[in-house]
C-alpha cells in the first residue's frame, strides 16, 4: 500500500510539498518511488534557479525509465538535497526523507490552491 502522508500536499505528478511560510520543501511520492523502480540517477536545478508552476525541474531515473520531475509552485531554489544526487536510492528508502529542493515561493498564492490534500492524492493513487 502507498504511504500517503497527512500533513503533506500533493501533485498529480506525484511531487510531494511541504509548505512552511514563504518556502516550500519537495521530492517525490512513495507511489513514484514505487512506480519507478530502483532510482539510479537524480538531475536537480542549481541553487538560484528560477522555477515555474508546472515546468520541468529536474530529472529522476530509474532502471525502467526516465521521469521528469515538475515544479509544484513558481519559485527560487534556495538550497539542494545532495545526498538524493549522489544516493539516488535514498528516494526509494524514504521518499518523504528524500526532499530534493528547497524553494522561497515567488507565484501567487492561488497556485498552492491547485496543490492536492492527502484524500484527494489517495484518489488518484488508487
Amino acid at each position: 500500500m502507498t504511504k500517503i502522508l497527512e500533513h503533506l500536499k500533493y501533485t498529480k505528478d506525484h511531487e510531494w510539498v511541504s509548505i512552511d511560510g514563504g518556502h516550500y520543501t519537495m521530492g517525490i511520492s512513495d507511489y513514484a518511488q514505487s512506480a519507478l523502480g530502483d532510482i539510479v540517477f537524480v538531475e536537480l536545478p542549481p541553487v538560484g534557479t528560477k522555477l515555474i508552476k508546472g515546468k520541468t525541474l529536474g530529472v529522476v531515473e530509474s532502471i525502467k525509465s526516465v521521469s521528469d520531475v515538475y515544479a509544484p509552485l513558481s519559485g527560487e531554489v534556495v538550497a539542494i538535497n545532495s545526498e538524493v544526487t549522489s544516493t539516488p536510492e535514498f528516494c526509494n528508502s524514504d521518499p518523504y526523507a528524500a526532499w530534493m529542493i528547497k524553494v522561497k515561493i515567488t507565484g501567487d498564492a492561488s497556485e498552492a490552491s491547485a496543490l492536492l490534500d492527502h484524500k484527494s492524492y489517495r484518489e488518484i493513487c488508487s
